[in-house]
């Protein structure tokens, strides 16, 4: 076996058993579907309780571990923090730009990766910003609903937060996909990802916290906000009509 062909292999088993789970909860659905339910979110019910889960483990530990960084953290440590993953992500969507074949989008990550790198001291600093050339995030989910992979059922992943069964398939070649998954030195690597975590949650305290006070439902809109955005992401703002087939073919 090549060096090669090992972590595609890999990538191969991780993306399996990913299907094999999303199989399963498929199979289950019907266990799970009501009278009357969205038909984008027929697991309602079973993401609603995934939901609430996921509310309280918010509340009890990463909402109050973000609430802490972000107090006890610098302004100027915490952006660095964020440019510097930001600039990890840009290489990723660079990536999936190409697979894609989105020419533009592809030549702006790569221009923002360099120049990041180069002259923002490997990312803390967000130089390709200041220079307007604009980030535009793409990974493989959003790949695989161009070339009309349909996204499925809406789905609530255990600690993970809102997904579909096609973003969810794709998320083991997105772990794969981030660098930071490469560090081979394990408590290194989860010491970043653990960063990487909080400061996206960090992120998030003023949204979340506005959607505590005006959501009469936070699930639904929540939900309802995903999977907009989501299709918003996938068709560069251009979605097709509901029922059509998506991707790249349908445009």
């Amino acid at each position: 076996m090549t060096e090669f062909s090992r972590p595609l292999n890999s990538v191969a088993r991780t993306a399996g058993r990913a299907a094999l789970l999303a199989c399963t909860i498929l199979a289950f659905s019907g266990c799970a579907t009501q009278q009357n339910a969205n038909p984008r979110d027929p697991l309602e019910p079973l993401n609603r309780g995934v939901f609430a889960f996921n509310d309280i483990a918010d509340r009890a530990l990463l909402k109050p571990a973000a609430i802490v960084y972000r107090d006890v953290t610098p302004v100027l440590v915490r952006t660095g923090v964020t440019n510097f993953f930001g600039n990890i992500e840009d290489a990723w969507s660079f990536v999936n730009s190409l697979l894609q074949a989105k020419g533009q989008p592809a030549a702006r990550n790569f221009m923002r990766v360099a120049v990041n790198t180069v002259f923002g001291i490997g990312g803390v600093l967000d130089v390709a910003s200041e220079m307007r050339i604009d980030r535009q995030r793409e990974d493989f989910g959003q790949t695989l609903g161009w070339w009309g992979i349909p996204s499925g059922p809406y789905l609530v992943i255990p600690l993970l937060g809102p997904s579909t069964i096609r973003d969810t398939l794709a998320l083991p070649v997105d772990f794969k996909g981030d660098l930071a998954s490469s560090i081979s030195h394990i408590s290194t690597r989860n010491g970043v990802k653990f960063l990487d975590l909080l400061d996206t949650r960090t992120g998030l305290l003023s949204v979340t916290s506005a959607l505590d006070e005006v959501a009469f439902d936070k699930y639904s809109f929540t939900r309802d906000a995903f999977l907009q955005r989501r299709a918003n992401a996938v068709f560069d703002g251009d979605p097709p009509e509901e029922g059509a087939v998506g991707g790249r073919i349908a445009r």
